[in-house]
């Protein structure tokens, strides 16, 4: 498992910061506690942020498709919380650049906590914001081989977890959706670092328990004192497909407004903040 992920030399240095030990006093987190630090790692540092992504989408027969966008989230965090405690409401918003068939596309979503997460896509071609359904949450996210909820996480209150084994390197936790009727796996296991607390690989198992998807962190850095994936893999299992995320330009704390994760802004980007 020790080669599951390519730390980079600032990461490797900074690991016992980005993971926030403090926290627990060199005691042994419990289970809900490394799922709400996992959490945050994962979709809630700093309180906002952006990264420009380069997306490259391979079939089993090695063919390959390129798109490039710009991902902005805002965290919902309340003046004067405390950064490390919150994974609460957030925003996202996603403008694609490249190729000239996506070019303009935006998908927008606000993340809630009691309640099914608002989702739009915005189609320049027929000038066509529309919503997204709940359903469609775990379907492909623009022919790529993630789902629309990886993009912006899925709710860990949506799962049981248990912990199943802690390695010199790893928490292993299994997570059991509680309503199995409304999702297509029977359980996901997460190889968390222990001191990063970041999810290095995701196994998603279907109802038969057979491997299906798997999503890898492949590289690793700190950024402003995050630790940060800025390379990571899904793959389809059973089609034989990858799709590979590269992160740049990653900066935290930049000052996002609230107004431009609203629907005007589908058709009119921020462009301020996309450059």
């Amino acid at each position: 498992m020790k080669a599951l992920v390519k730390f980079s030399v600032a990461a490797a240095s900074a690991l016992v910061f980005a993971a926030g030990a403090h926290l627990f006093a060199g005691e042994a987190p419990s289970v809900d506690e490394i799922v709400k630090r996992t959490n945050y790692t994962s979709y809630y540092q700093g309180a906002d942020g952006r990264a420009d992504v380069k997306m490259t989408i391979k079939d089993s027969q090695g063919r390959e498709r390129v798109r490039e966008f710009t991902i902005l989230r805002r965290d919902g965090q309340a003046p004067g919380q405390n950064d490390a405690d919150f994974t609460g409401e957030q925003k996202f918003y996603v403008y694609f650049q490249r190729p000239a068939d996506v070019n303009r596309m935006a998908y927008m979503v606000h993340k809630h906590l009691q309640r099914d997460d608002d989702r739009w896509l915005y189609l320049p071609a027929l000038d066509l914001s529309k919503r997204i359904a709940a359903s469609d949450k775990r379907t492909s996210f623009v022919g790529s081989d993630f789902f629309y909820e990886d993009v912006s996480g899925r709710s860990t209150d949506l799962d049981r977890h248990e912990l199943l084994e802690t390695t010199d390197t790893y928490y292993v936790l299994k997570n059991t959706p509680k309503d199995p009727d409304s999702v297509e796996f029977s359980s996901f296991t997460m190889y968390i670092h222990k001191s990063t607390f970041i999810p290095v690989l995701v196994e998603f198992h279907d109802k038969q328990g057979a491997k299906y998807r798997a999503a890898q962190a492949l590289k690793v850095e700190t950024i402003q004192g995050h630790a940060t994936v800025t390379k990571s893999v899904m793959k389809n299992l059973r089609a034989g497909g990858e799709t590979l995320l590269e992160y740049s330009k990653v900066e935290y704390d930049i000052g996002l407004p609230e107004d431009i994760f609203t629907e005007q802004y589908l058709r009119n980007p921020p462009r301020k903040y996309l450059r």
